[in-house]
């Protein structure tokens, strides 16, 4: 039972200052605080030499005793409130799917929407929108099968294979998608008008059997 655990059901700690010492390190070695490793290495390095100055038998005072517990269940608490957001936000990044799996819009529909958000000028949801409208649009072409849960990277590889004249623009702009769904990045103006185009062409464009495209058979600038 770690050290937060004893204090939080009432069982008596009262640890020596070794034993301080390894319930901190212990503690603080939990792999889900390392996800801010600068901020908690500070302060496990902080707490190791504040414990490292107990060696005088003041130090195993209660009033002593007590200040090293707090200061762990401090340190505890800090680490899980700066680790949790990123737990969160991990659990809520799991789903990848380029379009959601109750989503029935047509590509017309979808078109409508990013053209929308680009009149108001939201370019992120425009160039989400856009990309979205252009998987579907294969969709409708029997270029693309229907596939659930299919990622951004996944619908771009496999429209490369059907588009190779597009190859290069199509994984550009899953990446673009990508960037801007998961990775924070906002879009600009410019990839809105680049995603725009690239929907046109991909309208226009015949496919073909094609062989599969991975990762390493296209060098696509960021």
């Amino acid at each position: 039972m770690n050290v937060l655990a004893r204090v939080v059901s009432g069982i008596p700690v009262e640890p020596d200052a070794a034993t301080a010492r390894r319930w901190a390190t212990e503690e603080l070695l939990d792999p889900v605080y390392h996800e801010q490793r600068s901020l908690l290495s500070r302060l496990l390095e902080w707490l190791t030499e504040l414990l490292a100055g107990m060696r005088t038998p003041a130090a195993f005072e209660p009033l002593a005793v007590l200040a090293v517990v707090l200061v762990i269940v401090a340190v505890v608490v800090i680490a899980f409130l700066v680790a949790g957001p990123v737990r969160l936000s991990h659990r809520r990044g799991g789903d990848r799917s380029v379009l959601a799996h109750d989503d029935a819009r047509t590509s017309d529909e979808i078109r409508a929407a990013a053209d929308a958000a680009a009149a108001a000028g939201e370019w992120s949801v425009a160039v989400l929108e856009r990309f979205r409208a252009i998987v579907r649009g294969l969709e409708e072409r029997a270029v693309l099968d229907e596939v659930a849960a299919r990622t951004a990277h996944e619908a771009a590889l496999a429209a490369a294979a059907r588009l190779p004249a597009l190859a290069a623009e199509l994984v550009a702009a899953g990446r673009t998608f990508d960037d801007v769904a998961y990775g924070d990045e906002p879009a600009s103006a410019q990839d809105e008008i680049r995603l725009r185009g690239l929907d046109a062409r991909v309208q226009d464009a015949r496919s073909t059997t094609g062989s599969e495209v991975t990762d390493e058979t296209l060098a696509v600038p960021r």
